[in-house]
């Protein structure tokens, strides 16, 4: 295989620069393709959508040339939409990168994110493209710096607790009626307290939208 695109490598998972552009590997037990989405500087416009080459067990994979530090990407995965047998396959559906380490904007949620149409059965497909809404993921230089604070406790040392707003607050008897069910419940003293009293270091959050 010769040109711009070759078979790259299985590994490491994720988009991956190097002196000739970028190894993009992706995993799927269940998917009849993945392609790689490039967008301009701005992240709006998709450009290309580059299918990846080769699948090396449940890792699709592929070496793209040209590809630069500060391109904005995505995915696309193929396959069977089959609800009932719990496929969702929806290539309309932009992705993001799960090993990106920087995102170009933060989610905000829309309706075209969704796989079924708004309003409609959950079990229908919704073609509309989600690309416009989604961030982009940035591709970085190797072992890039990011910015941002710190962890206050050492890796070694970190508990992580994940939590539903909702209902932890509604059920803690120290929060106020009129906080329970908020991120400001979450943030009152006496949950600060509790937390700190099972050790933990880290509080991550299910989904609250």
């Amino acid at each position: 295989m010769t040109g711009r695109i070759t078979e790259g490598s299985p590994e490491p998972l994720g988009v991956t620069p190097d002196a000739r552009g970028v190894n993009v590997a992706v995993f799927s037990a269940h998917a009849t393709a993945i392609e790689l989405c490039l967008f301009d500087d701005a992240g709006e416009r998709e450009l290309e959508r580059i299918r990846l080459p080769e699948r090396s067990g449940n890792v699709f994979h592929g070496h793209v040339a040209g590809v630069a530090p500060g391109a904005r990407y995505g995915l696309r995965a193929h396959g069977p939409f089959a609800p009932g047998e719990g496929q969702r396959f929806n290539a309309a559906k932009l992705l993001v990168d799960p090993y990106a380490r920087l995102l170009d904007r933060p989610f905000r949620l829309h309706p075209s994110m969704f796989p079924y149409p708004e309003g409609a059965d959950d079990l229908a497909f919704d073609p509309s493209d989600s690309a416009p809404h989604m961030p982009k993921a940035i591709v970085l230089p190797p072992n890039a710096p990011l910015s941002g604070h710190a962890p206050l406790a050492a890796w070694a040392d970190t508990v992580v607790y994940e939590l539903h707003v909702k209902g932890f607050t509604k059920r803690h008897p120290d929060v106020p009626a009129e906080a329970q069910g908020t991120f400001a419940g979450l943030s009152h003293p006496a949950v600060i307290e509790h937390l700190v009293k099972l050790g933990i270091t880290t509080v991550e959050l299910m989904p609250t939208a």
